[in-house]
């Protein structure tokens, strides 16, 4: 457990909305990644569907060592492969054209046999009918035979193919089959490492979930799961999903070609309100600022997808590509920050969702907090927390009060990190946590004579679900 310390910035300056980043070559220094840190980024994304457990290693130690620096808890997020289905290696492009008949296999060789390779056996999961978009859906095809090993697919428009492009499933129903050898490799390598979250791909149901929780736990991880949601059968089970998961990222790059593109809209802001509803963060990815990836100005309609997501309540937007292969990195955080805080501070409306009761004793504590500091015109809500629950349920009410969370707990701070609205401390357990840290921000004037604290804390500090009282406190 480290104390974390604050620069004296006005509560109302910080950004709500997160921001994470993807590391890859473009940011693979600690020079790039204390830039994306300073620059707004609250977590950081490793991809494990590339590089390798060594660079890992180095990645997370350069990501503490600017959190510190920084005095900044940040998230660090392993993003597991899955069964992401690409093409093998061969050479140069493939050209095909509609109506043509092609064959897939499973680490086949190209030239010596003229079928396409592919890094995942097919032949085991699809049928006659089902269909195989290729290339992020460029190349559509339809699988018309599945023969000793042999997938044979009838290709419905012109295109390219090349070596590693990912291979979508719509209706494929990969019957639980969702947690890979690789998986498991990088779930192990995860577990020895400093990991606040783990996120799980292509997951069908809440049985998949469920069997990455044991694995976990198995490992005694206490890093939070991630369901991201990118295939059509998880759409069908969401609420399911969501009652399982920790938190909920829209992947809607491969959402887009598994479940139709004009889907993603509608999907997007379901997942919002079901995250809302049940107090489980949520996360839009995928292009939001794309093409930043090779242009320092993002297009008016990034800007507006970005300023959506806030609108709509999001916890978190995520930059892909942007901050891992781009050329401009660092300046896609910035831009995405700018919208955000520019959103969050001139905001005409608010996307409001269906009423929800929630019966739960910290609903009633979380609503209670909210309602009286509100009506005492609070500058700022306090609120003790072991696990991070309590403040991720006042958090998910979404009020305009500044929440700052204390906890003795490093993990806690670093997980919340990625939660809308929350600044984050950490300090030793004592039965007076909120009431010294509130002090703490007095001496640096975070706060001032005659502002209005609400604080929440438990009779028991340090215990999992013990917040019982609250208090209004008026600084001298």
């Amino acid at each position: 457990m480290s104390e974390t310390k604050t620069t004296v910035v006005s509560l109302q300056d910080y950004k709500r909305t997160k921001i994470i980043a993807t590391l890859g070559p473009a940011t693979d220094t600690y020079e790039a990644i204390r830039d994306l840190i300073a620059s707004g980024a609250n977590g950081i994304r490793l991809n494990m569907s590339h590089g390798n457990h060594e660079e890992r290693v180095r990645q997370i130690k350069w990501i503490r060592k600017a959190s510190k620096e920084l005095s900044k808890p940040v998230a660090v997020v392993m993003d597991l492969q899955g069964p992401k289905v690409r093409l093998g290696d061969f050479e140069g492009m493939i050209n095909l054209t509609k109506g043509q008949e092609i064959r897939m296999q499973y680490g086949v060789d190209y030239e010596s046999t003229g079928i396409l390779p592919t890094q995942y056996d097919l032949s085991k999961k699809v049928k006659r009918g089902e269909r195989l978009y290729m290339f992020d859906g460029r190349i559509r095809t339809t699988v018309t035979s599945v023969k000793d090993g042999v997938v044979h697919v009838r290709v419905e428009n012109d295109g390219v193919v090349v070596k590693r492009k990912g291979i979508n499933c719509p209706d494929t129903d990969f019957g639980g089959d969702v947690i890979t050898e690789k998986d498991k490799k990088d779930l192990a390598f995860g577990a020895t490492q400093d990991v606040d979250y783990v996120a799980q791909s292509f997951v069908q149901t809440a049985d998949d979930l469920r069997n990455m929780r044991r694995m976990m736990k198995n490992h005694n991880m206490s890093a939070k799961l991630i369901v991201k949601f990118e295939t059509k059968s998880a759409i069908e089970h969401m609420e399911a999903i969501v009652d399982e998961a920790d938190m909920i990222m829209v992947a809607r790059g491969d959402l887009a070609v598994e479940a139709e593109a004009e889907t993603v809209p509608i999907v997007q802001r379901q997942l919002v309100a079901l995250g809302l509803r049940h107090a489980k963060p949520t996360i839009i990815a995928t292009q939001m600022l794309a093409s930043m990836t090779d242009r320092p100005e993002p297009t008016r309609a990034e800007v507006s997808d970005v300023a959506t997501a806030v609108l709509i309540g999001a916890d978190c937007v995520m930059l892909s590509d942007e901050t891992a292969a781009g050329m401009y990195p660092i300046e896609a955080v910035k831009v995405m920050k700018r919208i955000v805080r520019y959103t969050e501070q001139n905001t005409p409306l608010r996307t409001v969702y269906p009423e929800y009761e929630d019966h739960s004793r910290q609903g009633a504590i979380s609503r209670a907090v909210i309602s009286l500091a509100s009506n005492v015109q609070a500058h700022a809500i306090v609120a003790e927390t072991k696990s991070g629950a309590s403040a991720i349920q006042i958090s998910s009410l979404r009020s305009d009060i500044p929440l700052l969370a204390v906890t003795s707990d490093d993990r806690t701070a670093q997980q919340l990190a990625l939660v809308y609205g929350i600044k984050s401390f950490v300090r030793p357990v004592h039965k007076l946590a909120a009431t010294k840290l509130t002090d703490y921000l007095r001496e640096t004037k975070v706060f001032g004579k005659g502002d209005i604290v609400v604080t929440a804390s438990g009779q028991y500090p340090g215990v999992v679900g013990t917040t019982d009282t609250i208090k209004v406190r008026v600084l001298e």
